[in-house]
């Protein structure tokens, strides 16, 4: 039995797995494969701290979607990101208000994505308060989506700008303890 299993395996290819060219096209990982079909639309998971080498950076979870395969190298597409759930539950704190956005936008060269940017304040804050900075949430992702292309904007989200640009705006209203890019998701791609 064993002698079957290790068959399969020497059937397997090897496939280097590449970030996209928004990420410096850098191998993440490898993969086994026995039909290279098999590989495609595979989603690969990783770290931010994997990729920039910044281990304070671990609390961010990337996904990439594999497009297309050129001999043994399989590329990929930026899927979305999200915060760990250790990271996220240690952010929340009683006494205090967090503030979601959920936003659908479409980049100047045609992705359709969704971004969920969270913001957590010092104390609890009125629902008016709430609204104001959701409205601020609201104005600078769409902006940003129309002026901004797919790889531009992903950047962006995963490194801290995006969440940086909406803090300025909203800490005239109420004090802020963390902004935060929590999650996005790739919904569709252009034809």
């Amino acid at each position: 039995m064993s002698r079957a299993v290790r068959d399969k395996w020497r059937r397997k290819d090897w496939y280097d797995i590449y970030l996209p060219r928004y990420f410096g096209e850098t191998k993440v990982g490898e993969t086994p494969v026995e039909d290279s079909s098999n590989l495609m639309g595979r989603v690969y998971a990783t770290t931010l701290a994997q990729i920039t080498g910044d281990f304070s950076q671990e609390y961010l979870k990337l996904y990439f979607q594999v497009t297309s395969i050129e001999e043994n190298t399989a590329l990929t597409v930026f899927k979305g990101h999200e915060y760990l759930r250790d990271y996220l539950r240690s952010l929340v704190r009683r006494r205090s208000t967090k503030v979601d956005g959920f936003f659908r936008v479409t980049t100047v060269d045609g992705y359709r994505l969704k971004i969920v940017v969270t913001a957590l304040t010092n104390s609890r804050i009125k629902t008016s308060q709430e609204r104001a900075i959701r409205e601020i949430m609201e104005n600078v992702v769409e902006e940003k989506a129309k002026i901004l292309e797919f790889g531009q904007i992903v950047h962006e989200m995963v490194l801290g700008k995006l969440a940086s640009d909406v803090y300025n705006e909203a800490r005239k209203i109420t004090a802020l303890r963390h902004v935060g890019v929590r999650k996005s998701e790739l919904l569709a791609m252009p034809n």
